[in-house]
């Protein structure tokens, strides 16, 4: 893991008070974010709740509107729709639920917060280890499991995601559909999901229906670059979320956060727009980043869908990592805490053309190009 024993990027403020600087001077390539926005129109709702009764009021504890929003948006019942403090607050009820269930199986390397949320309740896993190579195209077919009766076959639990974290790879739903009748409990984060230009073809949602056993989780602080406001949502039988909702305390969605998305959605015009601008932004963007990064032989990019790339060195790239920091301000993703990867790894969330450009000068400074 990093110097500082941070499991996860985006910690911003500790990075500007590690290295002495504001935090508007640094470049972080650390977090997977949108790098311009929130919308103009979240940002004008977000002032205009501060201004209103949100911040005086209790928020609503049963979230009616938004999550007859939310439903809408996905063609299903307002019941099926639970927004949280982000995605990781669910991860939590979803760890709890897992963790009666049985042994769950966790694809290695992955995020932390799925063996987090485990953690939290005593439930037992095991990891699904992933090759560390994968063709360019996408989408691609869910690595087979293992079969019974190995330990891993007796997983009651699968968690899934996708596009997966941190390798960028978009799975088919044609592959993760047969697992939801092997597994007893199967978690899909799908946080990135609506990044992907196309991606919500492989989307699990249209199987929720049909498979009361799936639960499918989703980030709206991802492509509204909010991460502030902490807002994200689980798609999944009204049993299973009325039983999260009577677990947590009573108001995980603050009431400006409640009122600022509540706006945005009311218009839908307004997120198809700002969705178009994303995706022809990763369109654009994600290739031409890793032609530029094929100039290094020292490392490859990775195929990616998503709004990342994974660099493989051939050798450690910690002092690269570490030098990046101190001398020019930008920070990445340290990989040591993704089970599976090691110093020789490192994930950089794609940025503006400024943005790229200024990590290419800082790259050749510090690692000149082989080509």
């Amino acid at each position: 893991m990093s110097d500082t024993g941070e499991r996860h990027g985006g910690n911003l403020t500790a990075a500007a008070a590690r290295l002495g600087q504001p935090p508007g001077r640094l470049l972080d390539a650390s977090a997977s974010l949108v790098p311009f926005g929130p919308p103009w129109a979240l940002r004008r709702a977000l002032l205009g709740a501060s201004l209103g009764s949100a911040v005086r009021v209790y928020p609503d504890r049963g979230w009616q509107r938004l999550r007859g929003q939310l439903a809408a948006l996905h063609g299903l019942e307002p019941a099926e729709v639970l927004p949280g403090n982000g995605a990781a607050e669910l991860f939590t009820w979803a760890g709890r639920d897992a963790a009666a269930a049985g042994l769950s199986l966790v694809p290695q390397p992955g995020f932390a917060d799925y063996s987090r949320a485990l953690a939290c309740w005593g439930g037992s896993w095991q990891g699904l280890p992933l090759p560390l190579t994968w063709p360019q195209a996408f989408p691609q077919p869910f690595p087979a499991l293992p079969d019974s009766p190995s330990p891993a076959g007796e997983a009651q639990v699968l968690w899934i995601c996708n596009p997966h974290n941190p390798t960028g790879q978009l799975w088919s739903r044609h592959s993760l559909e047969p697992l939801l009748e092997r597994h007893r409990l199967v978690v899909c984060d799908e946080a990135f999901l609506p990044l992907v230009p196309g991606g919500e073809a492989q989307s699990l949602l249209p199987l929720l229906q049909r498979h009361p056993n799936l639960v499918v989780v989703r980030s709206l602080t991802k492509l509204l670059a909010c991460a502030g406001l902490r807002i994200g949502y689980a798609l999944g039988s009204p049993e299973r979320l009325r039983r999260w909702a009577a677990w947590r305390d009573p108001w995980p969605v603050n009431g400006l956060a409640l009122a600022a998305v509540e706006q945005l959605l009311a218009d839908p015009s307004a997120l198809v727009g700002w969705t178009l601008r994303v995706h022809g932004w990763l369109a654009r963007e994600q290739p031409w980043l890793r032609r530029q990064l094929g100039r290094w032989g020292q490392f490859t990019a990775m195929p990616s869908a998503a709004n990342f790339l994974l660099l493989r060195g051939s050798d450690p790239l910690v002092e690269l990592r570490q030098a990046m920091e101190r001398r020019h301000g930008i920070l990445l993703r340290d990989c040591r805490s993704f089970e599976g990867l090691g110093a020789s790894w490192l994930r950089l969330g794609l940025q503006d053309r400024r943005g790229h450009r200024r990590l290419l000068a800082a790259l050749a400074q510090e690692l000149p190009p082989t080509d």
